[in-house]
């Protein structure tokens, strides 16, 4: 079943409004025909409405509400996603994977072995990119939300930025190898309703600079295991267990 995102001022009743982008999405492209069942989900609710088409109007689809499901199925964490630029276009595959997963926020942040440099004219167009490519992710596995992409921060803006939330992680490959029970504690002890931050260096690490800003900002070293994982799988892999762990 397709998912879209509408405005709570769409929602009147039993009757209820797509505009924008998706109009054309679900007219033209997936070709859909009145009767058919669609979800639709505001970012301001819990609930999901289950609706058909009732007809296309000039620039809106018309729906007719089915029923309602209260089911939350959003992370009782929110994680913020700290990503180091990485190379080519590893950094769409890791927000897709990041938002299947359920994070919350992705802050890319240019680090000081980032090979990729962004100019203002080109970082605008990417984080446009980075937002739909979050989007659709979110519409294809059934969030409530759609996880925003912010604009490339500093490490020092970053560390700036997360200075409030609950846990700060920071997978490191000179942390001890051998403390995993240590990492397992860490990850095991985080609440529901708390927030948390991971930070993920680029493909050449952490620089010791950044390491040791972070760890003076509250940053807890964890280790993935005794293999050394690529930029893009190391995020994945600490939601992953997140994932299992709060859920």
């Amino acid at each position: 079943m397709y998912r879209f995102f509408t405005t709570p001022e769409n929602i009147c009743g039993n009757d209820i409004y797509i505009d924008g982008s998706d109009v054309n999405h679900i007219k033209n492209v997936l070709r859909m025909k009145a009767g058919e069942e669609v979800s639709v989900v505001t970012e301001d609710e819990s609930r999901e409405y289950r609706c058909e088409i009732a007809d296309y109007e000039d620039d809106r689809v018309h729906l007719k509400l089915r029923f309602i499901k209260e089911e939350d199925v959003e992370l009782p964490c929110k994680i913020y996603l700290f990503q180091g630029l990485p190379k080519g276009d590893k950094m769409e595959l890791i927000i897709q994977k990041a938002v299947e997963l359920g994070v919350f926020k992705i802050i890319p942040v240019a680090m000081k072995r980032s090979v990729v440099k962004y100019d203002k004219k080109k970082e605008a167009a990417k984080v446009t990119r980075f937002n739909s490519i979050s989007e659709a992710a979110a519409k294809q596995s059934m969030r409530r939300i759609i996880p925003e992409v912010t604009e490339v921060k500093s490490f020092k803006e970053a560390v700036e930025y997360c200075k409030d939330m609950d846990v700060k992680l920071m997978p490191y490959e000179l942390a001890d190898m051998d403390a995993m029970e240590h990492t397992r504690e860490l990850l095991s002890g985080i609440k529901k309703g708390q927030s948390a931050a991971v930070f993920i260096g680029p493909e050449g690490g952490f620089d010791e600079d950044e390491a040791g800003l972070a760890t003076e900002a509250g940053f807890q070293a964890i280790t993935l295991g005794h293999r050394i994982l690529r930029t893009e799988t190391a995020g994945m892999t600490v939601l992953s267990w997140l994932v299992y762990l709060l859920e």
